[in-house]
């Protein structure tokens, strides 16, 4: 198990983000982008994560590790909350709540992602869509945050470009919906800027210009802090 250090900053020092349920490294790619050192975690092994990596149950890592960290961002398994996961009558854990619980345990700053149907159980979360960064893609992605970080909810223009079908190849003038078995990986790539990942790491990802976006309003909060401490 990787051994940590207290969060004391260090001149010099890219501060200690956390990624738990990494998967293969959308959400820590955009983290790294703003400044962070990232470590993931995940249950599975992640041979496409392009950062430090350890196995294990994040839940299980957050409580013993997390208060040594930074930030901490979590990615609790989406598929209790999707609709084709119900269709097809599969039972996934539900693990929102005792992944807040751990995270609030750390006395850092986080934030829990997840998809539209867990929206009832975050609380006030802030909806994050592709087009707000500039891809063409209608990705929502909905962000609760705490530990005294909070995320401004950015303007969201409506939806004017045509979709493709679910599962079908992308016809010109439309954007593509890269979920489930889709077709086009490499076009996937292009759009949610995520060259390294296969399909099964793109149709469940966070496109890394989220958590720049987040990256960058964490950074402003902790250098806020240091100052107070400071003063």
């Amino acid at each position: 198990m990787t051994q940590h250090t207290d969060n004391r900053r260090v001149p010099g020092r890219r501060p200690r983000l956390l990624d738990l349920f990494c998967c293969q490294g959308g959400a820590g790619k955009g983290y790294a982008d703003a400044g962070f050192d990232v470590t993931g975690v995940d249950k599975d092994p992640q041979p496409r994560y392009p950062f430090r990596f350890v196995q294990g149950d994040a839940i299980a890592f957050v409580r013993e590790h997390g208060a040594k960290f930074d930030f901490i961002h979590a990615s609790p398994p989406c598929q209790h909350d999707t609709e084709c996961q119900r269709i097809q009558g599969n039972t996934h854990p539900d693990l929102i709540a005792p992944t807040r619980t751990a995270l609030e345990a750390t006395g850092r700053p986080w934030g829990m992602e997840n998809v539209r149907g867990a929206v009832p159980k975050l609380r006030a979360p802030v909806m994050l869509c592709a087009t707000m960064f500039g891809l063409e893609n209608y990705r929502h992605r909905f962000f609760e945050t705490g530990g005294g970080f909070t995320l401004p909810q950015p303007g969201h223009a409506a939806h004017t470009v045509p979709q493709a079908k679910m599962g079908r190849p992308v016809p010109p003038g439309h954007y593509g919906q890269f979920v489930g078995n889709f077709s086009g990986v490499p076009l996937a790539r292009e759009v949610l800027q995520v060259p390294w990942m296969n399909r099964d790491g793109i149709r469940e990802c966070i496109p890394p210009a989220y958590t720049q976006h987040i990256g960058r309003a964490a950074l402003a909060t902790l250098a806020a802090v240091r100052l107070e401490v400071a003063a």
